[in-house]
């Protein structure tokens, strides 16, 4: 039987949609006007940069962006010398962002979220089949560089 995953741009479009209905009906204390539209906006920025460099870099390399599907190279330069997940680190910083943005204190709860779902759904399992994969080369490469930052 074939399983269905809903893939981590979907946890993040859910995460946005909860930012925003937090925002709307149940915000908390709210804070920061100008510092955090300012704020935000650039973590958005930041995010939605490591996501095109990331994918970019999948792209040239020739593997499947889609978790567990194609994966044909092991990518360690570029973003990937900083973090071995840029893109969803991409999607957290997105995710912050716009909680930051919105100024409501009950939506900073979703990001940290995020970041549970997608490293027990996907980062772990992924980790075990790169390794299966790429062997010494994937250790070694997780000895330099830090799963998120």
């Amino acid at each position: 039987m074939l399983k269905r995953i809903i893939y981590p741009p979907m946890w993040l479009a859910f995460g946005l949609i909860a930012i925003f209905a937090l925002n709307e009906f149940l915000p908390g204390p709210r804070f920061g006007q100008g510092w955090g539209r300012l704020v935000g906006g650039g973590l958005i920025l930041i995010g939605l940069v490591l996501l095109v460099i990331a994918g970019g870099l999948f792209k040239r390399a020739g593997t499947d962006m889609i978790p567990f599907r194609d994966v044909s190279a092991l990518v360690t330069t570029g973003v990937y010398r900083f973090t071995r997940n840029p893109m969803y680190l991409g999607m957290l910083s997105v995710l912050l962002g716009c909680a930051i943005t919105v100024g409501s204190s009950f939506a900073l709860l979703i990001p940290p979220a995020f970041a549970i779902i997608i490293e027990w759904r996907f980062i772990r399992p992924e980790e075990g089949m790169l390794r299966d994969l790429f062997g010494e080369e994937y250790v070694a490469y997780c000895k330099r560089v830090r799963r998120w930052l």
